[in-house]
């Protein structure tokens, strides 16, 4: 239950909460929390999924608190554990955009946390979780602990930046932290040290509870041994809230909202500045690692001394300060290289066009290869007579010829045709003819691949409308084209789904920029939904989404193109 008690209604404040749960129509679901959420003028994440909902919003508690009456009414969330916190605004703005706290996002997903950056031969059932452990029940164990009895192990199911600035210590208990980038790496950290966990009393935590479902259940499907496995109900936040003190939770807890993190009445400091060692727990300044974007401890004196950072998995993996990454602006650095896919019935030639002031812009940063798609399409033209009457816009076959017109994709009743012959168009322009050109993949994947082979390698892939459906087809296949098609990113521009529903049957783990109109744009081409659905099918930890209102194009203006430049230093090498 919500502990409303003292707060008032015009104060603002965090709501959190996730349910595990079968959910029988997502569409409704998503329609219903557009239109709570708005309605109330709440701003943040709701991730919607078939086996349940994960929830992090802000806005005036009053609001906070009806939404939850209203979700209460609804069997869905039946015993649900709904965390609200008073706190101030955000004051920061890029905090609160890092965060998503300056709009709404309602995404339909296929996990609400990425659990696994590749398929499992056994994917954990969430029925099996690890029992629940309320805040009283996990402190009186670590009270009660004889260091006699069957070990028992504290396992830490949080990232590396979580850990640094705070984690449980409780007397002649073992505290593992695995220090991992993401939670999608954690399957890998528990099946390394299986053994070490065997047989033991496990008692896991996290930030509020959800990551601890999945991963408590992937240690009991391990069998024999991992019978006695536990989980911090509520999480950190709730063991905080019954233990204002902090009990045996030392430090500040990381949260994923605008107040960063949250501190105990105990003062403690863990964490350290990166490079000068002093106290120092601050991440509001958004510092990150040069080379793998991980979130760094700077304090201020050190951020006006510096400006490369190198975490401590850089360091561990060989990574040192002195080898300092080019700018992004350093001439005669190395270049990425990026292959360039176009959109239906454009070419390589008029992609190249279109994207002409991107590639200005980015000359510094990279080399745009362009390719025609592998499917040629016919010449046709319409008229827009009314009656008998030719009006002032009709058209009729162009005097002079035309660049031949390409296609990734196509539609299954249409012939190709390579004639150089001008046709009248059977019917006048469809904008949704794109969700009926679902064929051709097999010959468009087998192209891409003798493209890489002879004009390879190419550091990411870049689509734009059909051509973005295509790229992320491929990436979606990334593990199974390895040594045939290899690429660390993709770019996605007013992409939308194809070929996709029957391969992927988790999120899609490849780095990726996703840039699409908004709801309120003026694509007129591809709807605002069809590129949010394409962008909801990769993991969240390991894309960047820029919404704009420029219509069906590649937005160039500032912030978007110092978006596009921040997404893209991640990749750049000596």
């Amino acid at each position: 239950m919500t502990d409303t008690k003292n707060i008032k209604d015009d104060e603002y404040g965090v709501l959190l909460y996730y349910k595990y749960t079968k959910i029988p129509n997502l569409d409704d679901l998503f329609t219903f929390y557009n239109s709570n959420c708005n309605s109330l003028s709440l701003l943040g994440r709701v991730r919607l999924a078939p086996h349940g909902v994960n929830v992090t919003i802000g806005g005036k508690l009053s609001a906070l608190k009806e939404h939850i009456a209203c979700m209460s009414k609804n069997d869905l969330f039946e015993r649900t554990d709904f965390k609200l916190a008073t706190c101030s605004e955000p004051i920061n703005d890029k905090i609160a955009e890092e965060c998503g706290f300056t709009t709404l996002s309602i995404r339909i997903v296929k996990e609400l946390v990425t659990f696994s950056s590749h398929p499992l031969s056994k994917p954990p059932e969430v029925t099996n979780a690890g029992k629940h452990l309320s805040a009283l029940e996990f402190h009186s164990i670590l009270s009660e602990m004889d260091p006699a009895s069957k070990k028992l192990v504290l396992l830490d199911a949080r990232n590396l930046y979580e850990t640094r600035i705070g984690k449980f210590h409780a007397p002649n208990v073992e505290t593992l932290d695995p220090e991992i980038r993401q939670y999608s790496d954690l399957p890998s950290w528990l099946d390394a040290h299986s053994e070490q966990l065997r047989g033991n009393k496990i008692l896991m935590y996290c930030t509020g509870g959800i990551r601890c479902e999945m991963a408590s259940a992937y240690l009991k499907s391990k069998g024999p041994g991992f019978e006695n496995v536990f989980q911090l109900y509520g999480g950190i936040q709730r063991y905080m809230e019954q233990f204002p003190d902090g009990g045996f939770f030392k430090g500040k807890n990381f949260v994923f909202d605008h107040r960063v993190s949250v501190g105990s009445a105990d003062a403690n400091m863990l964490g350290y500045c990166l490079m000068c060692n002093i106290p120092f727990d601050d991440y509001s300044s958004r510092i990150r690692c040069s080379y793998c974007r991980l979130l760094v401890l700077v304090c201020s004196a050190c951020q006006v001394k510096n400006s490369t950072y190198v975490c401590e998995l850089c360091q561990k993996y060989g990574k040192l300060i002195e080898s300092e990454p080019l700018s992004i602006e350093t001439k005669g650095s190395k270049k990425l290289r990026i292959l360039c896919l176009h959109g239906f019935r454009q070419n390589a030639s008029s992609f190249k066009g279109r994207t002409a002031s991107l590639a200005k812009k980015l000359k510094n940063l990279v080399e745009f290869v362009y390719i025609d798609a592998p499917h040629q399409l016919q010449f046709i033209y319409q008229n827009k007579d009314i009656g008998d009457t030719p009006s002032k816009d009709s058209k009729f076959p162009p005097i002079k010829g035309c660049n031949r017109k390409f296609a990734w994709f196509i539609d299954p009743n249409t012939e190709e045709n390579t004639s150089s012959d001008w046709e009248l168009a059977q019917s006048p322009f469809d904008s949704l003819q794109y969700q009926k050109q679902t064929a051709g993949f097999d010959e468009s994947l087998a192209y891409l691949k003798k493209i890489v082979s002879e004009n390879g390698p190419f550091d990411g892939i870049l689509g734009f409308s059909q051509g973005a459906a295509m790229a992320a087809c491929v990436a979606a296949r990334q593990m199974s084209l390895k040594g045939e098609i290899d690429f660390r990113f993709v770019i996605l521009c007013s992409g939308f789904r194809v070929n996709l529903d029957e391969n992927e049957k988790s999120s899609i783990n490849c780095p990726s920029l996703h840039i699409y109109g908004s709801d309120h744009g003026k694509d007129t081409q591809i709807a605002f939904d069809a590129s949010r659905s394409l962008a909801s099918l990769f993991d969240e930890g390991c894309s960047v989404i820029i919404e704009h209102d420029y219509g069906h194009i590649i937005p160039t203006k500032s912030p978007y193109i110092d978006t596009i430049k921040d997404f893209l230093q991640r990749f750049l090498e000596r």
